[in-house]
């Protein structure tokens, strides 16, 4: 019975966050749409504004529970950017939680409203948040896929393809993909001020052996099974990268290359001393709870506000049968 009770226990720890994430998305888009309606003859400069506002809320609330819920750790390396800037973000890419890593710095910048994600196709057709997500290029996961220790035919034909185009081999992330790094960088290249190379190593993603075994998934990181994720970043201004896609092509492939040897030092370092962290100094990055928990309280409330009377709940319940509708239709209108 104790042990019933405890693995209980564990459960709730990821459902609660996902149902408070998930049960506050209708509030969002009830609050998005009705800002939309009233801007409709403002300046396009007081909606983006207000927009950004409200994604940076809803992300602030995100950031309370993967960040100050879990207690995880923060360990930052290289160029450590403190002002907001224009950048394309650049990531090796391993598990479901890795949109939250760009979150976690941009956070730190103050510059959480303005994130946003190159998608799968598949994941713009989720519910409410899908069409919103795919409407702006920035974060850039140039794999394509996850790199999952345990898919060796993904591997193989990952490596297979270097082989085939002449490129070096790489161990423990997958070979690069140019097409929406270059569409990215062309269409932003006029105001854009730098790419953050980000390399990222999840403390605890060995197996017995000490080998290294699958990332975490969302739900096991808000079931606080990862203490530490170090993030190592490398700034490089936009005059330093070739713009023609051929060269733009092997600079992308040189800079997973480095990737890769971080990682293997990471994994692999025969010195035991020197596994489980970047070369470098490292700074324990903790963040605020002013920066998150605020959102989370304004969320939470008002969707509990909302669900407390009659008319509440089936506006509630509308927003998530024809928001999800009306965002399949629009993504399917702009496929």
């Amino acid at each position: 019975m104790l042990l019933s009770l405890v693995l209980h226990m564990h459960s709730v720890r990821c459902v609660l966050p996902a149902a408070v994430l998930l049960g506050s998305a209708p509030t969002y888009v009830l609050a998005w749409g009705a800002w939309r309606l009233l801007s409709a003859l403002l300046p396009s400069r007081f909606y983006q504004a207000v927009d950004d506002r409200l994604y940076c809320v809803y992300q602030s609330m995100v950031l309370f529970f993967f960040e100050n819920y879990t207690g995880v750790q923060i360990l930052l390396y290289g160029d450590l950017p403190k002002n907001k800037e224009n950048i394309i973000y650049l990531a090796n890419h391993q598990s479901t939680v890795d949109w939250i890593i760009a979150d976690i710095l941009a956070v730190r910048q103050n510059a959480l409203g303005h994130v946003r994600y190159v998608l799968k196709d598949g994941l713009k057709w989720l519910p409410l948040y899908g069409c919103y997500f795919s409407q702006m290029y920035l974060v850039i996961f140039p794999e394509g896929t996850r790199y999952n220790p345990e898919l060796t035919k993904v591997i193989s034909a990952s490596q297979a393809f270097a082989a085939q185009e002449g490129l070096p081999i790489l161990k423990h992330v997958l070979t690069p993909r140019i097409k929406a790094t270059h569409v990215a960088f062309d269409s932003m290249k006029d105001y854009l001020d730098a790419v953050y190379d980000v390399t990222v190593a999840f403390e605890g993603s060995v197996d017995d052996k000490g080998q290294r075994k699958e990332a975490p998934s969302m739900a096991e990181f808000l079931c606080k099974e990862c203490p530490k994720i170090h993030i190592h970043i490398d700034r490089i201004d936009k005059k330093n990268i070739p713009e023609e896609q051929v060269s733009m092509k092997r600079w992308l492939h040189e800079r997973f290359e480095i990737k890769d040897k971080l990682l293997i030092e990471f994994y692999d370092s025969p010195d035991p001393e020197r596994r489980n962290k970047f070369p470098g100094e490292s700074v324990n990055s903790k963040l605020s709870l002013k920066k998150t928990l605020p959102s989370f309280l304004i969320l939470s409330g008002l969707t509990a506000g909302l669900l407390m009377t009659e008319a509440g709940r089936k506006l509630y319940v509308k927003t998530w049968i024809y928001g999800t509708l009306i965002g399949c239709l629009w993504v399917s209108i702009k496929a």
